[in-house]
């Protein structure tokens, strides 16, 4: 990560007013406001993999994660990075495949990996080899941890677009006003639509400049015709009010969220950027 995203982040978590970490942490954690308006072709959101031909989703991961924290765990990582002046609120420490490697959610913080000890924070892939095709490990804890986070957003927080007919799937898209790649979706919505996908939209300013927009489209009364309204380039004017705005981006970079549209499926598979609207909705049916 280059010293301006660092720069960036905190800026944006002084402007959110939430607790920092240290700029390795940071860093190391990809904790930032999303700069990019990105397709498929070229992906903001994708991970890049460490093994080129990796199998990285849930739906094709051989790992069985367990279901239960290990609460040793998050109290050792707690602990330790209490001792080392970063005051985040560590939720669960999950066994991986493994041995001695957990899967760690934090509020407000893309997960990681961490040791039995919780002094190491490792961020990135961790490839299976050895049986077969290689598998990232950490596809079906990535996807449960997605899901779980998404269905809990109450609905009346987001601006949802329904299926035409019977609901075949369900797509999460984080989105801007700005961006031209969410305007190439949004173009796309009716399709989208008659496809039997229903859209979600969660917000997610890309820059300072835009969170205003997003604050006015989440703050009107009819928030779908002010959406509408965004994409089409015009402004969107509505008094304040106690927008989900901040949440979602928090929810975003919880998600690892780095660029717009980042579209997650009903599984909590993340997609990536743009697709056309035929092949997003195949790609949402085939993973319901």
């Amino acid at each position: 990560m280059s010293l301006p995203s660092v720069s960036t982040s905190l800026k944006s978590a002084s402007m959110f007013n939430r607790r920092q970490l240290s700029h390795a942490i940071i860093g190391a954690l990809l904790v930032t406001v999303a700069t990019g308006c990105s397709n498929n072709t070229a992906d903001t959101t994708s991970k890049t993999n460490v093994v080129s031909s990796t199998k990285a989703s849930s739906t094709t991961s051989t790992s069985k994660p367990a279901v239960d924290s290990d609460q040793s765990v998050v109290t050792a990582l707690q602990s330790n990075l209490g001792a080392s002046g970063i005051d985040e609120k560590i939720v669960s420490a999950v066994p991986t495949e493994m041995d001695g490697i957990y899967w760690v959610t934090a509020e407000g913080l893309p997960a990681f990996f961490t040791d039995k000890s919780g002094k190491h924070i490792i961020q990135g892939q961790i490839i299976s080899v050895g049986q077969g095709e290689p598998v990232d490990i950490s596809g079906a804890l990535v996807a449960r941890t997605a899901q779980e986070a998404l269905k809990a957003v109450d609905k009346k927080d987001m601006i949802i677009y329904p299926a035409k007919g019977e609901t075949k799937s369900v797509v999460y898209s984080f989105t801007d006003a700005d961006c031209p790649y969410c305007t190439k979706l949004h173009s796309e919505m009716d399709e989208l639509n008659a496809l039997g996908i229903e859209v979600r939209y969660l917000a997610w300013p890309r820059s300072e400049g835009s969170i205003p927009k997003m604050e006015a489209i989440w703050c009107s009364e009819d928030r779908v015709a002010a959406m509408n309204q965004a994409k089409s380039g015009a402004n969107v004017m509505a008094p304040s009010c106690e927008s989900p705005v901040k949440e979602q981006i928090e929810l975003g970079a919880r998600l690892g969220v780095r660029g717009t549209p980042a579209i997650f499926t009903e599984s909590g598979q993340q997609i990536g950027g743009y697709l056309p609207a035929k092949q997003l909705a195949q790609t949402a049916i085939d993973a319901s």
